[in-house]
């Protein structure tokens, strides 16, 4: 999910000019990456092989069924951080902050600093 125009509506509340911000996911099967958002194919591209390393119909030892999605936010990492200047985000012309569920729906949430 696309979670830039969140991260950027919260700096602005914050009130952070200038600096790095950090953007954590505090759940252990969710995470946060930033990539491209211009073609939706690269965030499907990102699913399949993602799916293909770590298949949730693999034997886990981890009893809750989740394994899968453990495995993938350890992968994929559950923080970011992006510099702001003058109050905005400073991303590359493609990049997106992205929250990245891997065991949901749920309610989640990230948190900005």
């Amino acid at each position: 999910m696309n979670i830039t125009g969140d991260v950027q509506a919260i700096i602005k509340k914050m009130g952070v000019k200038d600096g790095i911000i950090t953007v954590y996911c505090p759940h252990t099967t969710a995470g946060v990456i930033i990539n491209e958002s211009d073609d939706p194919a690269v965030q499907r591209d990102i699913l399949k092989r993602l799916n293909d390393l770590v298949p949730l119909d693999l034997v886990y030892d981890h009893a809750e069924g989740n394994s899968d999605a453990h495995i993938k936010s350890t992968l994929v990492g559950n923080s970011v951080q992006v510099f702001v200047e003058d109050g905005e985000l400073q991303l590359g012309e493609w990049q997106t902050i992205y929250f990245c569920e891997f065991d949901g729906p749920r309610e989640r949430g990230v948190w900005v600093k």
